[in-house]
């Protein structure tokens, strides 16, 4: 495909990064011409010198034969007039970046006034997946698929746990319960495993299941948590703004502490439930006052990478509280990941990882379509979601006949609302979604992961 990439911040290198590894023929467009060399340098991209509302910058960058632009500054109001003008000039598809509430809540009336095919808000993007965390204490991370009614939980695996040891086939069995496991990242190594794979503690899995089934197994080993009933939330931003409304709304009793004055009254007037403290969330004393110890969810969303790491640290030695950490920068995540830092978020990958589904699902097929799509393990493999069509040519085969790549699974398949594990005489139908787990390539097609 043919894309423009108007913004190189955070999320236009990400986004760069990985069109660019995927073979995307990419444009860059930036009014900074040192930070668009940095992106346009590493990469296999041409760059321009310009603003992305310019007609005549546009023009020059091919709008006229591009298939995608997706404009990602730093201002909503830009991002938006560039898809304007790009479907204009171009006719093509457009995404654009916003961040304002107020357009947040508009999303479907500028989708549909302004012809942009997608809006991604990377701070509410960001707040719904904190909130799956803590809905799911257990788990460091929440992946949902087939709108909501699979979900992925990623945990990791302690010295005492009954998994240990055990062939995964095993523990199934004793067990007795309607999961998956999917993927396991073992140090740098990332396996998908089959029955005879033996788990270690420190081993990160991933593993498939219904809501119901994923309580019943924590259970049994020994992972269970009910959902938080209070959270501290340091830091007042558009983040912790979206996250304190959606835990409001379920119950949750929500503080937020935030050092700016006036953006404490902004919130006070917004969130007249939550309890809004002016004060510096760094403050060891502060936070004790406001109960950390007793906490039982903290997330730590000041805009300031270390502050955050620090004050997860903090509340880790201290409290039992289930933590979660943003980072927006992921330059030593391999570092950070390390940290006890509880589940860690990070906004622009997240944003990108959304971008990029977009992308996939624009170069489907006539057989399958890319509903869902999410990187795992550090990006070294991902989990797509397709709904398969009519006609396809591997539809009524029982999945044992069926020649898979290498590092390929069927995870889930999802048919007339009901969860299906596959076994080796299920078959795939068409209309079902099928989330397929993949390590080593990567597809826009459920047909590519079979054998040519």
């Amino acid at each position: 495909m043919k894309i423009i990439i108007v913004g190189c911040g955070k999320v236009g290198d990400t986004l760069a990064e990985q069109l660019s590894a995927e073979k995307h023929d990419l444009t860059m467009i930036d009014e900074d011409s040192d930070r668009l060399h940095q992106v346009t340098d590493s990469i296999d991209a041409m760059g321009i010198v310009g603003d992305g509302v310019d007609h005549t910058t546009l023009m020059d960058a091919g709008i006229q034969d591009a298939d995608l632009l997706i404009a990602v500054t730093g201002s909503d109001e830009k991002n938006l007039l560039c898809c304007v003008i790009a479907r204009k000039a171009g006719h093509c598809q457009t995404i654009a970046r916003i961040r304002n509430p107020i357009y947040n809540r508009e999303a479907d009336f500028l989708r549909r006034e302004f012809g942009i095919s997608m809006l991604v808000n990377p701070e509410y993007t960001a707040a719904t997946e904190i909130f799956s965390i803590f809905q799911f204490p257990f788990a460091q991370r929440v992946d949902s698929f087939a709108k909501g009614q699979i979900e992925m939980f990623h945990f990791k695996i302690g010295e005492w746990s009954p998994l240990v040891g055990k062939k995964l086939s095993t523990t199934s069995a004793e067990f007795r319960c309607a999961v998956l496991v999917c993927i396991v990242k073992r140090g740098d190594e990332v396996h998908i495993p089959n029955g005879d794979f033996v788990p270690r503690a420190g081993d990160e899995i991933s593993m498939v299941a219904q809501r119901m089934e994923a309580v019943k197994y924590f259970k049994k080993i020994g992972m269970s948590k009910n959902r938080v009933h209070n959270v501290i939330i340091a830091g007042g931003g558009n983040i912790g703004f979206y996250l304190a409304g959606l835990l409001l709304k379920s119950g949750t009793d929500v503080t937020i502490i935030e050092k700016s004055k006036e953006r404490c009254e902004q919130l006070s007037t917004k969130l007249p439930e939550a309890t809004i403290i002016f004060g510096d969330a760094t403050d060891q004393k502060l936070l004790s006052e406001e109960g950390i110890e007793r906490a039982e969810g903290f997330a730590a969303l000041t805009g300031v990478d270390e502050e955050n790491i620090l004050l997860a640290l903090h509340t880790n030695k201290i409290s039992k509280a289930k933590t979660v950490t943003g980072v927006g920068r992921s330059s030593f995540n391999s570092v950070i990941n390390e940290m006890n830092l509880g589940s860690i978020i990070y906004p622009r990958l997240i944003t990108a990882h959304h971008i990029l589904r977009f992308v996939r699902a624009f170069n489907t097929d006539y057989e399958s379509e890319v509903e869902t799509l999410y990187k795992l393990a550090e990006g070294k493999a991902e989990a797509l979601e397709f709904r398969i069509k009519a006609g396809s040519s591997f539809t009524g085969i029982p999945i044992m006949k069926l020649k898979f790549r290498k590092n390929t699974l069927i995870a889930c398949i999802y048919r007339n609302h009901k969860v299906i594990i596959p076994k080796g005489h299920d078959e795939l139908m068409a209309g079902d979604s099928v989330l397929v787990v993949i390590s080593g390539y990567s597809i826009s097609s459920i047909r590519e992961i079979f054998e040519k």
